[in-house]
């Protein structure tokens, strides 16, 4: 009877363990740049299945992310480069001190499999390889994502954004429907790709020159954020530290990112 009575209680309690945890399970709205995709893709799904928490994510540049936010658009956490955390942060529209760096990215080139890699070991190589292109594929700068902003810098500061800009094909652009930079490249659309490395690398048919030399390369430091208006802020909490964890930093840097810690 007593047995009888231990076990009927240990289903009960199991019963109610599971309720609990069902009941805590919540539907968490993220808002990421497109540079962080690559690793969300990957490590949204394993957030998932180790929170039981479901994960909305949409993707864009930071720009727009910047001004979706300000205008109203009800997100629980933004991924997204420093300038554009700043901008919100000074905006009073995230809950102050969440922040927290995620992982950082360059500028890198690319051509197509089996295509001969251009010299870029320094900033006039890598200037000689840029005119000699045939055509080049990247992302309109007029979308506010930080590697369209940075190459655009870069092609401003070698005196060649001209000759660049005549041969180029953007992707980015509302209303398009070009693909990213290197899906450009694989389809053949482009000689090579500039884009930021974890972009480029998980496009097959393609392959990576390598980044930007000196201090043309430029580092992005991308982090995540609880929004001022999130519903879930206790799950949004959750993420950020699931994004920091060793194990997500090993997902992190097979992208082809660093991760924010080791």
């Amino acid at each position: 009877m007593i047995r009888h009575f231990v076990v009927t209680m240990a289903m009960i309690l199991a019963s109610l363990a599971v309720a609990q945890g069902q009941a805590a399970a919540v539907e968490v709205r993220v808002l990421s740049a497109v540079g962080v995709r690559q690793i969300m893709l990957d490590l949204g799904p394993k957030f998932e299945r180790a929170s039981g928490h479901t994960l909305v994510s949409t993707f864009d540049s930071t720009g727009s992310i910047v001004k979706r936010i300000a205008a109203g658009e009800s997100i629980d956490i933004v991924i997204l480069n420093q300038a554009g955390v700043e901008s919100l942060a000074k905006a009073g529209l995230l809950v102050p001190h969440s922040e927290a760096d995620v992982a950082s990215s360059v500028t890198s080139m690319a051509v197509r499999k089996g295509a001969t890699k251009p010299d870029i070991s320094s900033v006039e190589a890598f200037k000689r390889a840029l005119l000699s292109a045939k055509s080049i594929s990247r992302v309109s700068p007029a979308v506010g994502g930080s590697s369209g902003d940075h190459i655009t810098m870069i092609l401003e500061r070698l005196g060649i954004a001209d000759e660049v800009n005549a041969k180029s094909v953007v992707s980015g652009l509302p209303g398009s429907n070009t693909g990213s930079p290197s899906q450009l490249l694989a389809n053949g659309k482009a000689e090579i790709a500039l884009h930021q490395l974890q972009e480029l690398m998980a496009v097959p048919g393609i392959e990576i020159v390598g980044p930007f030399p000196g201090d043309l390369q430029g580092v992005f430091v991308f982090s995540a954020a609880i929004t001022s208006s999130a519903s879930e802020r206790g799950a949004s909490q959750a993420l950020i530290d699931f994004l920091r964890t060793p194990d997500a930093a090993a997902v992190i840097q097979a992208k082809g990112m660093e991760p924010a810690i080791r």
